[in-house]
């Protein structure tokens, strides 16, 4: 793949403001990529509903929410289009033509989905739109022709599938109309919560947001698991599993002094609340700019709403062009 033909596209569900979990798991690839590749930034407001039915004013307020994270951590709309889902209604017509390229079995098997399925407790009780966010992914990310998808680990089947429905249509139709991707997990594949989760999560209330203040960071990290029989400082401890040293690996940037934190918890003598402490400034190291800037954008509402709408045009212009292939390819103009 050459570099003229890698396009990322990546993005959110807009249920709420990020959070370290996005950080080290897709938003630092991003960070990285831009500049170096056309980029689109989709703010999911229609898979939100999926799963948040009737809570428009949230899924609204957070398609802001969303943005000005993306803008405090540094992502620039000039090198990066910021684009909402629902004000490019291509991708809706898109993802009806694909869901008839997958089964509900195939759905139910995705792991994604069944993990937030379990989590969520919705058992049979699913919307059929919330089943099908396999397929609403596969639509974003094939009308915006992306190639390279920055995404967290747990988001890795979903490029599976999409993969899947791109050789069956191609296959179907007898051309390559649509791109297979490929995804980019970042350094940290998968951030866990703060109680030693598999996985952070606003769900799950294990989270630490990223406009989250000094008390905040402070609080989150006292909570924070360790090692549970590391009862006394002189104990050697266990740094598998142990959330700190998780964190430190994600965002410390003297990674020498954390491999040296490492060694010496692991023969004993250095206890949890020293390691803690240095956590604790490298998270309000980390987050502090990032928070300054976004309250300085949250001022003016109406300048995030105007780089969206000219984003998601550009967006829609791109969109548009693959919907035309794939109703041609389909035979689907009549007049």
């Amino acid at each position: 793949m050459s570099d003229q033909e890698i396009i990322v596209v990546t993005g959110d569900r807009t249920t709420g403001p990020l959070h370290l979990g996005h950080l080290a798991g897709s938003l630092q690839n991003r960070l990285r990529l831009q500049g170096q590749y056309r980029q689109f930034l989709l703010l999911a407001d229609t898979q939100a509903l999926a799963d948040h039915q009737g809570d428009y004013s949230r899924v609204r307020q957070s398609v802001v929410d969303v943005a000005l994270d993306y803008l405090a951590v540094g992502l620039d709309p000039k090198q990066s289009t910021f684009l909402i889902q629902s004000m490019v209604p291509e991708l809706a017509e898109l993802s009806f033509y694909f869901m008839n390229l997958v089964s509900v079995a195939r759905l139910e098997r995705n792991p994604t989905v069944k993990n937030e399925i379990r989590q969520k407790g919705m058992e049979r009780d699913i919307a059929a739109g919330f089943l099908s966010y396999p397929v609403s992914q596969a639509a974003d990310i094939t009308a915006l022709k992306g190639t390279l998808v920055p995404v967290g680990e747990d988001q890795l089947p979903m490029i599976e599938q999409t993969n899947e429905i791109v050789r069956r249509f191609n296959r179907m139709v007898g051309s390559d109309i649509l791109r297979e991707c490929k995804a980019e997990v970042g350094k940290v594949a998968r951030l866990p919560g703060i109680d030693g989760s598999s996985k952070m999560s606003r769900a799950l209330g294990n989270h630490l947001s990223l406009s989250a203040s000094p008390d905040e960071i402070r609080l989150a990290v006292r909570k924070m698991f360790t090692d549970p029989q590391h009862l006394r400082a002189e104990d050697p401890g266990n740094i598998e599993g142990n959330v700190v040293f998780t964190f430190l690996d994600a965002f410390a940037t003297d990674q020498q002094q954390v491999a040296e934190f490492k060694e010496h918890y692991q023969r004993g003598g250095l206890a949890d609340a020293v390691v803690k402490a240095y956590l604790e400034n490298v998270l309000l190291e980390l987050l502090e700019p990032i928070r300054t800037r976004r309250n300085e954008l949250a001022r003016d509402p109406d300048q995030i709403l105007s780089l969206l709408m000219a984003g998601s045009s550009r967006a829609r212009e791109v969109a548009a062009l693959t919907l035309f292939q794939v109703k041609k390819a389909m035979g689907m103009f009549y007049f």
